[in-house]
């Protein structure tokens, strides 16, 4: 049997009993002057790009739900209210219409006093541009929020190095800003949101300022850590690639979601022509799992397959199947039969024409 090697987007901390760590309904977010008039219009289904004269249309009837411990992935290009809709996430701007609950909890039913609370105990953010003070340490910067919060001296600190280590800045605990790389900053970004121990991470392009490289550490780095603390994340970005990768699911938007599903679900199953262009230039064999790219086994004798977990990456695949030309049975935990693996099915998946919605899979 091949190696198994589970995606690591897949959270196994994730906890689908509880309530749901945030919740919207009906969300809007216009701005400019008849912003409530331009709500309703939208609603009655006028185009967003004929109000664009004299309103903004950042976010456009929102309706989702996060559970404890989920990466959830906002996406879209410039405009498309991915950082107006963070923004209304923690408060620091009012929708225009509809609602948000923060683990059960109405945002607009809360006084300003309560809000500030709610931030200091229940959310953390992780900036795209550090946000680091320059005249504090690494520590210092860390323990600020902790700071803010009205705790001794002794325990933020004790608190701060314990997340300085968490992220892999050991060393480095009382070196300035302008001491440190682009990606030991965004650790110490990401160090502060940690240390403040909320149950939320809003991250606003946290990682789009960072070379190619320290950027894939970053983000083997933000799995790996969510994996040990389950933290629920909302991560926006601009980068299709860098959902897929870390996302438990994807809302791909431009004011309106366009498309909110896992990688597989968007990849193979674009919902429109705008989630197909996103698409087209993203590497399957990163996304895809053995289970997405196998086809039916009924009629087969199957028992001399070697056999494949559902969850293995394409990457592990492609080639023994392609070079060999011999199926692999695809299994699930308790070893049962799935579907296989070939040739033809991983061409398939490969070659899918952008824009085309795939062709739903038979049972195997």
């Amino acid at each position: 049997m091949f190696h198994r090697f589970p995606r690591p987007t897949r959270n196994p901390l994730l906890r689908k009993d509880e309530m749901s760590a945030i919740a919207v309904d009906s969300l809007y977010k216009v701005f400019g002057k008849g912003a409530r008039s331009a709500v309703a219009q939208l609603k009655n289904g006028t185009p967003r790009d004929q109000l664009a004269k004299h309103v903004t249309a950042a976010v456009i009837d929102h309706n989702w739900s996060i559970e404890p411990g989920e990466i959830f992935v906002v996406m879209g290009l410039s405009g498309s209210g991915k950082s107006t809709l963070i923004r209304m996430l923690n408060g620091l701007i009012k929708p225009t219409s509809g609602t948000i609950r923060i683990g059960g909890v109405e945002l607009g039913s809360l006084s300003n006093r309560e809000l500030r609370r709610l931030r200091r105990e229940k959310i953390s953010m992780v900036f795209q541009h550090f946000a680091l003070l320059p005249h504090r340490s690494v520590v210092e910067n860390v323990a600020f929020g902790l700071e803010i919060k009205g705790l001794s001296k002794t325990e933020r600190l004790e608190r701060a190095r314990e997340a300085v280590e968490l992220v892999g800045l050991t060393g480095h605990e009382d070196k300035l800003p302008a001491q440190l790389s682009g990606g030991m900053k965004q650790r110490v970004g990401l160090a502060r949101a940690l240390a403040a121990d909320t149950e939320i991470l809003l991250m606003d392009e946290a990682f789009s300022a960072l070379d190619p490289l320290i950027r894939q550490e970053m983000q083997d780095q933000l799995l790996d850590l969510q994996s040990k603390l389950g933290k629920t994340i909302v991560f926006i970005t601009h980068d299709l690639n860098e959902a897929m990768r870390i996302g438990d699911r994807i809302a791909i938007c431009d004011g309106q979601v366009k498309q909110l599903g896992t990688a597989e679900d968007i990849l193979l199953r674009p919902a429109d022509e705008y989630v197909a262009e996103f698409t087209a230039d993203v590497d399957r064999t990163r996304v895809l799992t053995a289970e997405a790219v196998m086809e039916p086994c009924a009629g087969r004798d199957t028992s001399k397959f070697p056999q494949v977990e559902s969850d293995v990456p394409m990457t592990e695949l492609y080639q023994p199947v392609l070079n060999s030309k011999a199926p692999l049975l695809v299994v699930d935990d308790n070893a049962d039969p799935l579907g296989v693996v070939t040739p033809r099915s991983i061409i398939k998946s490969l070659s899918h024409p952008a824009g085309d919605p795939a062709e739903e899979r038979q049972p195997a």
